[in-house]
């Protein structure tokens, strides 16, 4: 991996991994010598971990490579000696030597802490995660280890999957052994299930994001357009569907209570891939540059965690004022806009965002424009149709009894407002219910009356069409 650097002389890169034990693995090459170095081991060989040399002070450990010839030397946190002058100045005396003799400083590490002194001196490495063939080569070598019985006492193969592998991409060598370890010992064979479980802990690790249970897409009422876009959609992240452009993401633009969060947890047991909640909002700190690297961590982790929905809730608020930003937060919130919307249009990684608002007015134009999302809804009020279906869904989750021909009386009430009617139903009765609320079609009459108008050129309509209803249930006559 590093070869090709080692042939053109630098003398000093920073490897940055979670992975020491893997990099000592993978990076030895031919025709360099590489031995690595931490601070309580001291050195040993890479290929095979044999003790040279205890010597654990990382300034003597620097000048020893400069007594050697063509050498690489793996030094394992190094990072955390930089602060040392020594230590600095021991690199800075040593890269011109090494360069002069064919040896490197590898500095193995898990994240960016260069000291402005020698950060022109590394070159920066990231080292790739396993990849499919490495995971599914995994999966077998943990399989013929595995021995299990079927109730007559006979013993059944377990065979590696290709699937579970894909889906155990963005984990660790460590992490994706142990997964596969645990699904055996939980299902007796490679679940994608227990990987999910596993993967989740990147998730819940980071403090960035929240891992949220999907909702069942037969408790969503209506939006029979959007199903149907979703549902067709899913098919390009098939296996052997790679030439089908994948969808990247999808906004939910309507009035407040209509389903849109709803639909956009839904959509995650359309595609059968865990939910990601991203709260742009509580990315942000105080600390400068702090929310800027936050929102890079935490779009890294969701590309490392891929198959994933990841769901913005209110994305307006978040984004509010970013177009003057540079006047109220030193343009913080445009800066992370900038980074989300290159991530989004660059990202390869097989993810889906559902981003939700309510006020198209706080949104940024930047964000609304072609190849931002590959499709803009307006989720309007229910139609006669979908309210029924509404009423249905309610009375099966609260043991409600309201009517479902009581559907009509329910005009301009929202899915929210007719759950609220379900629930307190149970208590008050069903007409006292229906007259403590007053429905958003009132009282917020002028401003979805502007939403209709800005969506009727500007988004696809998430609700089926009420003369698209009635034309279904025409019977022709013979």
């Amino acid at each position: 991996m590093i070869k090709d650097y080692l042939r053109a002389g630098y003398p000093a890169i920073c490897l940055l991994t979670q992975e020491p034990h893997r990099a000592e693995a993978v990076l030895p090459c031919e025709g360099w010598s590489f031995t690595a170095w931490d601070c309580l081991q001291g050195f040993r060989t890479a290929e095979n971990g044999k003790l040279l040399d205890e010597v654990r002070d990382p300034v003597e450990a620097i000048h020893w490579l400069s007594t050697q010839q063509d050498s690489v030397l793996l030094a394992h946190n190094l990072h955390l000696f930089l602060e040392i002058p020594e230590v600095i100045q021991a690199v800075q005396n040593g890269v011109v030597r090494w360069k002069s003799i064919g040896c490197c400083l590898v500095m193995v590490c898990p994240m960016l802490q260069l000291r402005p002194e020698i950060e022109k001196l590394f070159h920066i490495v990231a080292m790739p995660l396993p990849g499919e063939s490495e995971l599914f080569s995994m999966q077998q070598d943990l399989a013929k280890g595995v021995s299990l019985q079927d109730t007559e006492g006979n013993a059944l193969p377990v065979e590696a999957d290709t699937h579970t592998a894909r889906a155990a991409k963005g984990l660790t060598e460590f992490e994706a052994e142990t997964a596969f370890a645990l699904s055996l010992v939980k299902k007796g064979r490679f679940d994608q299930g227990v990987i999910t479980e596993v993967k989740a802990q990147m998730i819940k690790k980071s403090g960035l994001m929240e891992f949220w249970e999907p909702a069942d897409i037969s408790r969503v009422g209506g939006l029979g357009t959007l199903k149907a876009y979703i549902r067709n959609r899913a098919a390009a992240f098939l296996p052997g569907n790679e030439h089908l452009p994948k969808p990247k993401g999808v906004m939910l633009v309507g009035i407040p209570g209509t389903g849109k969060s709803l639909a956009s947890k839904a959509t995650a047991s359309i595609l059968g891939w865990p939910l990601i909640r991203l709260d742009i909002s509580a990315l942000k700190n105080s600390l400068v540059g702090e929310s800027e690297r936050r929102m890079r961590q935490a779009t890294g982790i969701i590309e490392a965690f891929g198959e994933a929905v990841v769901w913005v809730d209110e994305i307006e608020k978040s984004l509010a004022g970013s177009q003057s930003s540079g006047q109220t937060d030193s343009g913080v919130t445009a800066s992370m806009l900038g980074h989300l919307l290159t991530w989004m249009q660059e990202t390869t990684a097989p993810i889906l965002i559902m981003a939700t608002a309510n006020s198209v007015g706080m949104l940024p134009p930047e964000l609304l424009r072609a190849g931002r999302f590959d499709a803009v809804f307006f989720v309007d009020l229910p139609v006669m149709q979908e309210r029924s279906e509404i009423i249905r869904i309610m009375n099966e989750k609260y043991e409600a009894a309201i009517p479902e021909d009581m559907a009509a009386r329910l005009d301009g009430f929202t899915g929210a407002e007719i759950e609220q009617i379900a629930k307190d139903s149970l208590f008050d009765g069903l007409d006292a219910a229906m007259s403590a609320i007053v429905p958003l079609s009132r009282t917020m009459r002028e401003e979805i009356q502007s939403l209709r108008e800005w969506a009727r050129t500007r988004a696809r309509p998430a609700n089926t069409p009420e003369d698209q209803i009635m034309e279904q249930r025409k019977i022709r006559s013979i």
